[in-house]
């Protein structure tokens, strides 16, 4: 097993626990915030509130949660570059993300307020745990070893989440056969094992990963005066940043051509059931996405090393172009698979050659302050896709169109990182490792 991670791009143990906080944190993403919470948010905890309201409700804790990360991360990954504190940090927001998803096993019918804390507080915790997850990439896998670790372990987030998706879709969709009354039980069970899930699969990487020595002047002041020195630290990164032509233009296209990817994962739903989708198909499809994902994230892992980490990235964003077209023309349930499939084979690749090329051009001194600016532009990721989404409806009186104006994210991502020069963004950053 060992020999076979190995050729999949972990050939280290530190890579290979690195690795498993994917397989953690993923069961949080792909049951919690795609599969289960959404619909028990709208039918059981805004019991009460009419379908406009829920869903605005719920929109508006997602954004502010989002919001709370992106001002939050620069700071402290300011103090996580001063301080050995990268797995502190990481692992206090585990907890708290752990904590609230076990506390979402008690909300009663109509709770809406309560659990759309417990969701809030659980997308910073998880959300503010990657930060410091990804930084601690470039500090463990050699330059020739990021792009197959990173594509790895999106493929080992595809297999854990796909594997506890299953089982609680079981459950759900039959729970008297697993001993549960009904449904809300089946769910509450649900976030319970999430919560468990997401914790013991974490622990590999606090026993095996080390925190990373500190390569900067610690910040010596204390109480407020060190969080105003850690923003200030955190502002002169950003001019440092911007000043690293390279770093900064993959950033920008990083935040155009994600928010196409995440506008077509946060609409699919909506505009399938829209034309005609049944639920039903709609799930086998995600669960279909998620097992997609694992091999052929591997494979990108590959095709980096064959074409360029860039190169692979182009492809993959050729072909979310042909699933804005695939969704135009969509009429069936199957063609709702064969888009399924397509997003499925570059959805890990495309994101995780992202983090690696990031990573590349990123100083090892200041490698979370680098990632919490990335953190800042991928939760911004999603803003501009939707509105245009909107406006496309509104202009059009057709989804059609607004889906197939998703593609100007990917075509302007994809101009934008053209003009991305890695040997000349790690070069600019060498003085930094």
């Amino acid at each position: 097993m060992t020999r076979l991670l190995a050729r999949l791009g972990l050939p280290t143990p530190e890579l290979r626990a690195w690795a498993m906080y994917d397989w953690a944190n993923s069961a949080f993403w792909s049951t919690v915030v795609t599969a289960v919470f959404p619909a028990f948010f709208s039918s059981y905890a805004a019991a009460g509130l009419s379908g406009v309201e829920a869903t605005s409700r719920f929109a508006w804790g997602t954004t502010i949660a989002l919001t709370i990360v992106a001002l939050t991360a620069p700071v402290l990954g300011a103090l996580a570059d001063h301080r050995p504190l990268k797995k502190r940090f990481l692992l206090a927001f585990l907890l708290l993300g752990v904590a609230a998803t076990l506390l979402m096993a008690t909300i009663g019918r109509g709770e809406w307020k309560y659990a759309l804390v417990l969701f809030m507080v659980a997308n910073v915790g998880v959300a503010s745990t990657l930060v410091f997850y990804d930084s601690l990439l470039p500090h463990i896998a050699a330059p020739d070893q990021i792009d197959r670790a990173s594509t790895a372990g999106f493929a080992m987030g595809y297999i854990g989440g796909g594997i506890l998706l299953l089982i609680n879709l079981a459950w759900i969709m039959a729970p008297t056969m697993f001993g549960l009354p009904d449904t809300t039980a089946a769910v509450r069970l649900t976030f319970v094992s999430v919560g468990v899930w997401w914790l013991l699969f974490s622990l590999p990487l606090f026993r095996r990963v080390p925190e990373p020595a500190v390569r900067l002047a610690e910040l010596r002041a204390s109480g407020p005066s060190l969080v105003l020195a850690a923003a200030a630290a955190a502002w002169k990164t950003f001019v440092e940043l911007r000043g690293n032509r390279h770093a900064f233009l993959m950033l920008v296209a990083f935040l155009l051509y994600n928010d196409g990817i995440q506008t077509l994962i946060r609409m699919s739903s909506i505009y399938g059931a829209e034309v005609g989708i049944d639920q039903n198909a709609q799930i086998a499809a995600f669960v279909m996405v998620q097992f997609v994902g694992v091999p052929c994230s591997f494979l990108f892992g590959a095709l980096a090393g064959r074409i360029g980490a860039k190169t692979a990235v182009f492809v993959a964003l050729a072909v979310y172009i042909a699933c804005s077209i695939v969704g135009y023309f969509m009429t069936a349930a199957w063609q709702f698979f064969v888009l399924a499939f397509l997003v499925g084979m570059v959805q890990g690749g495309s994101q995780a050659l992202s983090r690696s090329l990031f990573a590349r051009m990123t100083p090892r001194a200041k490698s979370s302050e680098y990632f919490s600016f990335f953190a800042v532009f991928e939760k911004f990721a999603g803003i501009f896709g939707p509105l245009l989404f909107g406006a496309s409806v509104t202009l059009f009186q057709s989804s059609r169109a607004a889906v197939l104006s998703v593609i100007v994210f990917f075509v302007a991502g994809a101009i934008v990182l053209s003009f991305v020069d890695v040997e000349a963004g790690e070069a600019a950053t060498a003085g930094g490792r």
